[in-house]
Formats: C-alpha cells, sequence, structure tokens
C-alpha cells in the first residue's frame, strides 16, 4: 500500500511552486511526502546534473521509508542516465519522458504509473476526473474508463499487461536494452496472472511532425513490435498537425502501420498531453472492449 511518496525530478527543469503545490495536495489526502535532495535543481534544460539526477533516483528506489516515486515533470533528460538506473522495486509515477522509467519497470516485473505529474497535481480542481482518478489509482483500486467510439477504431476483446507511453521515447529506446520487443520475453518469464497474454500498447505523443510520426510506426512495425501485441491504444497526439501531403490523418497513419493485424484498435484514448490525462498502470492488468457502443477498459494495479 502507497502511504509515503518521494517526488523527484529526473528530467527537465520545474517550476518550484508546482512540486510545493503538489505535495500539499497529497498531504491532504494523508500521504507522507518528502522532496527529493536536487529535485528544484536548475541545470540548463534540466533539473540538475545528469549526476544529482541520477543520484535522486537511486536515492528514492533505496529508501525504505518511500513507497513511491513522483516525478515532478516530463521533459527530456531520463534518457542520458536510464542505462545507470538500478532495478525499479516501487511504482514511478509520471509520463512522456517518464516513459523510460516505465519501461525499465515493466521489463523487470515492477508496475509503474503513467498519469499526471506535479503541474496538474497542483493546479486542476479537486473534482476533476484525473485527480480523482488518481486518488483511486494511489489507493489500489481498479480503473474503470469509458469514451465514445471513434471511426477508425477496430473492434473486439483483449486481456493483458499494459506497456507503453510516449512514442517518441519508445522510439528512441529501439535498439537498447530497454526496447518494446523484449517485453513479451520478460513478461513471459515473469510469474504473475497475466503469463502469456500478449501486451496491450499505449502510445501518445505531442509537437511531432507526422511524417515522424510515421516513421516511428514504421520502425516499431519492422521491428515485429506492433505483430505481437494485444492491442494498441491509442492516446492523444497533442499538436501533432496533419500534415496534407501525407495523403492521411495522423489517426489514419497510426492505423494503416498496423492493417495487417486483427487485434482491437482504440483511438482517442483519454491519456495524453493534454489536461484531461488519466491514470493508467503499466505492466498493470487491462481489458478492453471495443465496440460499436463505444470503449470500456478497466486496468488494475499488478506487482
Amino acid at each position: 500500500m502507497i502511504k509515503r511518496i518521494r517526488i523527484i525530478s529526473p528530467s527537465g527543469v520545474i517550476d518550484p511552486s508546482y512540486i510545493d503545490g503538489a505535495a500539499t495536495r497529497l498531504r491532504a489526502w494523508g500521504y507522507k511526502v518528502s522532496v527529493g535532495a536536487h529535485a528544484y535543481d536548475a541545470w540548463g534544460r534540466f533539473a540538475g546534473t545528469d549526476e544529482n539526477r541520477l543520484a535522486d533516483i537511486v536515492e528514492a528506489l533505496n529508501d525504505p521509508d518511500v513507497d513511491a516515486v513522483l516525478c515532478s515533470r516530463g521533459g527530456y533528460g531520463l534518457q542520458r542516465i536510464i542505462d545507470r538506473v538500478p532495478v525499479l522495486t516501487k511504482p514511478v509515477i509520471g509520463f512522456s519522458d517518464i516513459t523510460a522509467l516505465h519501461q525499465a519497470g515493466a521489463i523487470h516485473g515492477c508496475s509503474t504509473l503513467h498519469g499526471i505529474m506535479c503541474k496538474h497535481i497542483a493546479t486542476l480542481p479537486e473534482d476533476s476526473e484525473p485527480i480523482q482518478a488518481l486518488r483511486r489509482a494511489l489507493a489500489g483500486e481498479t480503473l474503470s474508463y469509458r469514451w465514445d467510439s471513434h471511426p477508425l477504431n477496430r473492434s473486439g476483446d483483449a486481456q493483458g499487461p499494459l506497456i507503453g507511453g510516449n512514442l517518441s521515447v519508445l522510439y528512441g529506446l529501439q535498439g537498447t536494452p530497454f526496447q518494446i520487443s523484449d517485453f513479451k520475453f520478460q513478461i513471459s518469464n515473469h510469474q504473475s496472472p497475466i503469463t502469456n497474454q500478449k501486451p496491450l500498447l499505449l502510445i501518445e505523443d505531442i509537437c511531432e511532425r507526422h511524417y515522424h510520426i510515421d516513421r516511428m510506426m514504421r520502425n516499431l512495425r519492422m521491428s515485429g513490435v506492433l505483430a505481437r501485441l494485444g492491442a494498441l491504444i491509442v492516446g492523444q497526439f497533442t499538436d501533432c498537425e496533419d500534415d496534407p501531403l501525407m495523403q492521411q490523418t495522423v489517426y489514419e497513419t497510426i492505423k494503416e502501420a498496423v492493417a495487417d493485424y486483427d487485434y482491437p484498435l482504440l483511438f482517442n484514448a483519454p491519456v495524453g498531453h493534454v489536461e484531461h490525462n488519466l491514470p493508467l498502470w503499466i505492466h498493470g492488468h487491462t481489458t478492453v472492449h471495443c465496440g460499436a457502443d463505444g470503449v470500456l477498459l478497466t486496468n488494475s494495479l499488478h506487482i
């Protein structure tokens, strides 16, 4: 059970008021909150030097008085140090650049939470769905979300471990020990109720060119990742404008990349670089139903 949360800044520099605001809200919910020694640091675009950001990660993972680690923000920085991060042994919370830590956790069978970070925890209304869903997630409750059907959806049902996050980060990790293609092997060797089920891949992104998205999806296709999925869950592609020269929309480009497969394809999931960014447990047991009546997704913590 999560009772003690450490806030760290493993990637980009952050406005300190967001850390303070998030800590205040979490304490109001009854959590004991501590802050990493370098969480407020600034070193160019990064929240401190590589060594200091890594030190805060290691300290948080090793501290027996920390149950979960909240990353203050994304940005960029984890791919500079992810190969030196120790095996994850407790949940890490965040999204965007934090996808690198989600990858590290999933490979070793440790659930992590893809969800809002300090800015939104500090500023969203208490009764907003992302805030209330985060409270449920931290309390260990099963998450259940419904959203409308999308014209490009491919109907079906699937269940299995959830993987993924930010598409650009996933793409940048291909060809490394943290690449997606290792997941099915790792999961099949992890003793859990979801053994041998195909993973459900979540993707989202922000400010990427249309043809860059095509390039990344083609990489996942050619490397065999897309062939081994149980479902593809497509979140928000914020400020990713359709390029008329591509002769299709961004979502159509994504659908074309998985046209050879018959698993469920779910568009417009409420996840990504938007305020309405709902939490999901990576490596959590996930079920999806996609039909003409809409989409139902359930997701629960699994460690």
